[in-house]
């Protein structure tokens, strides 16, 4: 039996092209699959096969586990104490062996045992195929559809295949048996028991990718795309940097006649792409995102991470694009929320603003309305700004004198103080709400403001609510709200 192992393993280290280590492995794991049918409990089973002589010996094994942690798997595991009797010294983790006849490899069918063999075999093939795939750093795949697999497509290239996914198609592109394909590695999934490699054409990182290969400038280093953003198949805006003051980064991107953004395209099924200058100024690089619309002004809120566009009634379509396209490219790209509205909305909104300080000032500074519009014309937006900008500042206002600016600045830190002594003592009866994992001090003050003071309350808020009074995103607000009701259905089970 012993020359049958050894022969075994060569012919078939030969036949599938792997090391002869994979192969006594393979065989060592279908030899402890056998001895492992002799018993009816769940045993551990280990074959160790001499490489030199093709001997074999098996043992069945406990792991030996803390006291503290008891017997999860009784057929494979010995407690500590009880280890040490056995095999004085032995240590938790290691494993008390105990020696098995060998099997007789005819017993077991050649047949049966060679099958298992091919299979860790084909295994081991497949993740060193992976592996080679992975080491090489291909970030975009180029092969062809072998077949359709319920709407995806199979894509082998060399000796991958790899799954392109219905999802991750262009829309309305049809991908038949036989077409060469161009896709985006998106990830790898190693568990996986088909195709490992998941592709997709629809990504923003496709489109990066085809421009580094058809722009050398980009890997050269002089050249860089920042960002990018897609409605596949439609429309695509690329933000791009030059680090060579004599390059034009987006003539260098289009190419000679267009050849380059073509080439593109033509990959992307006619999709049309943008290609913005990139800038480190906010308002200006959304400014180019928002290509071809012209703009009127900009206002950001730095707080609330968006932008207010303001674009005449020319430009508003533009600026909009068709069922929202063209602005919501150039949020995705920019990473800005754009707001875009008229003049007219602009005005309205101003007003609006310029009404509601109005009246803070007039009731927390108890001022008249020629004041508090002389601090509101100055550029001060609350009550901080009053109290604590340096003093030189309103005192460079001509309409104030020292005396005033005095005053005002007394009476706006006591309305801060008496707030913030309002502010505390509202957050002292919320104590209910420290109780929540995940809400801070701030968002419970920012809750109490509002009167959000029990864990009802805050159970009856809608996930949006939440997000809008304590600036948490949508998944952490709705989890807080479940944690809030948790008592509600506790109390339904007494």
């Amino acid at each position: 039996m012993s020359r049958e192992i050894l022969l075994l393993v060569d012919a078939l280290a030969r036949e599938k092209n792997v090391e002869r280590e994979v192969v006594f492995d393979a065989l060592e794991h279908a030899l402890a699959s056998a001895m492992k049918k002799r018993f009816k409990e769940d045993a551990d089973i280990r074959v160790s096969i001499d490489r030199t002589t093709g001997e074999h010996e098996g043992f069945r094994r406990w792991l030996v586990v803390p006291d503290e942690a008891g017997l999860q798997e009784p057929d494979r595991q010995e407690l500590y104490t009880e280890a040490q009797e056995i095999v004085p010294g032995i240590q938790v983790d290691d494993y008390i062996e105990e020696p098995l006849e060998p099997i007789e490899f005819g017993r077991i069918g050649a047949q049966a045992a060679k099958q298992a063999i091919l299979q860790r075999i084909r295994d081991a093939e497949r993740e060193q195929i992976l592996n080679d795939f992975l080491d090489r750093g291909e970030n975009i795949i180029s092969g062809t559809v072998k077949r359709m697999d319920k709407g995806d497509a199979i894509i082998e290239a060399g000796k991958i295949e790899a799954r392109l996914p219905r999802a991750e198609m262009i829309p309305k592109e049809n991908i038949r048996i036989g077409d060469r394909v161009r896709a985006w590695v998106l990830k790898v999934d190693r568990a996986a028991r088909g195709q490992q490699v998941i592709l997709s054409r629809t990504a923003p990182e496709f489109i990066r990718e085809l421009f580094e290969n058809e722009v050398p400038e980009i890997e050269q280093g002089l050249l860089e795309i920042k960002a990018a953003a897609r409605d596949p198949g439609i429309r695509a805006k690329i933000a791009v940097v030059a680090y060579d003051a004599r390059i034009d980064p987006i003539g260098t991107c289009v190419g000679m006649r267009g050849s380059r953004v073509t080439a593109v395209r033509n990959e992307l099924g006619g999709e049309q792409v943008d290609i913005v200058l990139w800038s480190d100024d906010p308002a200006e690089f959304v400014i180019g995102a928002l290509a071809p619309a012209h703009i009127e002004s900009i206002v950001v809120d730095e707080d609330k991470h968006a932008m207010d566009v303001v674009v005449d009634a020319e430009n508003l379509p533009k600026a909009i694009g068709a069922r929202g396209q063209n602005v919501r490219l150039a949020s995705e790209l920019t990473g800005w929320q754009i707001n875009i509205m008229t003049p007219e909305e602009s005005r309205s909104r101003e007003e609006e603003e310029r009404a509601r300080l109005r009246e803070t000032f007039v009731s927390r500074l108890d001022v008249d309305d020629e004041i508090a519009d002389i601090l509101i014309d100055e550029g001060f937006s609350g009550l901080e700004e009053v109290a604590y900008v340096p003093l030189q500042e309103l005192l460079e206002i001509e309409a104030f004198d020292e005396e005033t600016v005095n005053e005002l600045r007394t009476r706006a830190r006591n309305a801060l103080l008496t707030e913030a002594i309002a502010q505390e003592e509202r957050v002292k009866t919320a104590q209910d709400l420290f109780e929540i994992e995940g809400l801070s001090e701030e968002h419970i003050a920012a809750l109490a403001e509002h009167e959000i003071l029990t864990l009802d309350d805050l159970g009856e808020l809608s996930a949006d609510e939440l997000s809008e009074l304590t600036g948490l995103d949508n998944e952490a607000a709705s989890d807080i709200i479940m944690r809030a009701r948790a008592h509600w259905f506790d109390d339904d089970t007494e």
